[in-house]
């Protein structure tokens, strides 16, 4: 894990992937999404990372595409390659939502365009006061649900709000999206990487199966049933059961139990 276009690090089971552009706020290019998109195919089979921190630099989490390198590439690019480069946008986003292990937005400041769709791709958004964020597809024409923005809102703020912020294109301020269910939590500047890594240590120190599978029904379940989804998740919970992380935990609790009962008798209470 050496990427060229980003900063990477991990500790204690915790990957940080922290964009570090914020003379540019943090905007992409071709080459910093196509390396951000292998990078979540990489950690699918990293041992070493059981979550993810995903955050910036400076003043912006991330404004999005970089006016200059992809905007203006844009308009004269070949009908293919065009293709082949929002189809890369969507990869990205696919990547981070099919990666089985939970993965911590800590937006540290503007969340605007694929930056914002980057952010709600993400398991958990934690936000400072300044983290505006908006989806400004339809402010330049193009359709708002763009790189799974449609297929991503409606399932974390409901269809009502999902409408207004794809349609207005307009930003909301940290409290705002709090209040509707975008951000989980907005903490000061200064606690932001600490919240995170909290969080995600806290994750990392879980299941991992039990997280990867939480994971993978919570997309899966999205297109089914009521009855196929108590089909699935009565089948999946027994694999679980006997996955040797159940079972750990299963016997650590006993154990402790045990520890607490011995303890007891000896106290003659």
């Amino acid at each position: 894990m050496n990427p060229q276009h980003f900063d990477y690090q991990e500790q204690d089971g915790v990957a940080t992937i922290r964009l570090n552009r914020p003379d540019r706020l943090n905007a992409l290019t071709f080459e910093s999404y196509a390396e951000l998109r292998d990078t979540f195919v990489a950690l699918r089979t990293r041992d070493s990372v059981r979550s993810v921190i995903l955050t910036g630099t400076g003043r912006a989490f991330c404004s999005g595409g970089d006016v200059e390198d992809i905007i203006g590439a844009m308009e004269t690019m070949p009908d293919e390659r065009l293709f082949e480069f929002t189809r890369m946008t969507c990869d990205l986003i696919e990547n981070i939502r099919t990666l089985e292990k939970p993965v911590v937005a800590a937006l540290n400041g503007t969340t605007c365009g694929a930056g914002a769709v980057m952010a709600a791709a993400c398991d958990l958004r934690i936000g400072v006061p300044k983290a505006k964020i908006a989806y400004l597809f339809v402010k330049v024409g193009l359709s708002g649900a763009d790189m799974g923005a449609g297929w991503l809102l409606p399932r974390i703020v409901g269809l009502g709000h999902a409408s207004e912020l794809l349609l207005r294109g307009e930003f909301l301020t940290a409290e705002r999206a709090y209040e509707i269910g975008l951000y989980n939590k907005v903490v000061e500047p200064d606690d932001l990487m600490a919240t995170a890594q909290e969080w995600a240590a806290g994750l990392a120190a879980g299941p991992s199966l039990g997280n990867a599978v939480t994971k993978r029904m919570l997309n899966a379940e999205a297109s089914m049933t009521l009855g196929e989804a108590m089909q699935v998740e009565g089948w999946v919970q027994a694999e679980c059961m006997r996955h040797p992380d159940y079972k750990a935990i299963i016997a650590g609790f006993n154990a402790k139990k045990a520890a607490k009962a011995s303890a007891s008798k000896g106290t003659g209470s």
